[in-house]
């Protein structure tokens, strides 16, 4: 498959009694297509998904599925743990309106590099969609190496990666520089996503879209198009705005600069997460009005 462009992981709004906010969802996946991403991903980490019962996973599933239907967008789902057996048996439920899985390094247990490929192996091989590494160190506790990545881009079945390491390292170089034709690889840091596309990122999976779904997708397209002046204004613009929306654990204050701005009705978390607090929050609206206006 091809992935290009903007995909939103979005966040699950729940009602003040702390239940799914089902039409809030849908509304917020129309948005966020409408405002030129290609597709959304359910179930990422901005989406809650430890805290969320498995009929509550499947609506959520469902409702995205339907949304990116009518729009002919793609869907990516969330799926996997840090057990291999786990993880093959949550990939046979994804229904076939999913496009592809968004699958997480297995954490906590920190294999070895040969088991981390061992992992993806055997899950590529049962997946009946196309696999995403999702590499996130600093959640992990599992840096992954250059030549760990090319190992993994060369097992059939893998689509990609949200590469999301924290910054741009030695491996991020040495991966972009030998990454293999119809591998994407899909920056995952919202703050380094205009580094990483300017190394040659096919896109980015960003949080920080919830709140600027158009500005994000104008900042891909920019770098895709050659539009340097305008992809570095952008990505200037936009660093203030991911710094102030991860000042505290995502998704908290993403959820309460939406429910400022009425496009949820509440900004309700799960323990163990806390509500952001009112200087956050003031932080990133002050920062979301510096985002520029998106050209046409």
């Amino acid at each position: 498959m091809t992935l290009q462009g903007l995909y939103v992981p979005l966040i699950t709004p729940f009602t003040a009694a702390g239940q799914l906010a089902a039409d809030e969802l849908e509304g917020l996946a129309y948005r966020a297509l409408d405002a030129g991403a290609a597709g959304i991903v359910a179930l990422g980490t901005t989406g809650e998904p430890a805290t969320l019962t498995s009929e509550e996973r499947r609506r959520v599933l469902d409702i995205c599925a339907g949304v990116c239907g009518v729009r002919g967008a793609t869907l990516i789902a969330g799926a996997g743990s840090n057990s291999t057996v786990d993880s093959v048996r949550a990939l046979l439920t994804l229904g076939a309106t999913v496009a592809a899985a968004l699958v997480v390094v297995p954490y906590y247990t920190r294999p070895s590099q040969d088991g981390v490929v061992e992992h993806f192996r055997r899950l590529a091989a049962a997946s009946p969609v196309p696999v995403i590494v999702y590499n996130v160190p600093h959640r992990t506790g599992l840096p992954l190496s250059a030549e760990t990545l090319c190992r993994l881009a060369a097992l059939p079945n893998v689509a990609g990666f949200k590469h999301a390491v924290g910054g741009i390292d030695e491996a991020t170089i040495a991966f972009l520089s030998r990454v293999p034709a119809g591998t994407a690889v899909l920056s995952g840091d919202d703050l380094y996503a205009a580094p990483l596309l300017a190394l040659g990122a096919a896109g980015a999976i960003l949080s920080c879209a919830n709140v600027a779904p158009a500005a994000y997708a104008e900042l891909i397209a920019a770098w895709h198009h050659g539009s340097i002046a305008r992809a570095r204004e952008l990505g200037n613009r936009l660093a203030p705005l991911a710094a102030a929306l991860f000042a505290e654990p995502n998704p908290v204050v993403i959820k309460a600069v939406l429910a400022a701005a009425g496009l949820i009705s509440n900004a309700t978390v799960r323990l163990p997460l806390l509500p952001a607090s009112d200087a956050a929050t003031t932080d990133a609206l002050a920062a979301w009005d510096g985002v520029p206006a998106v050209q046409h």
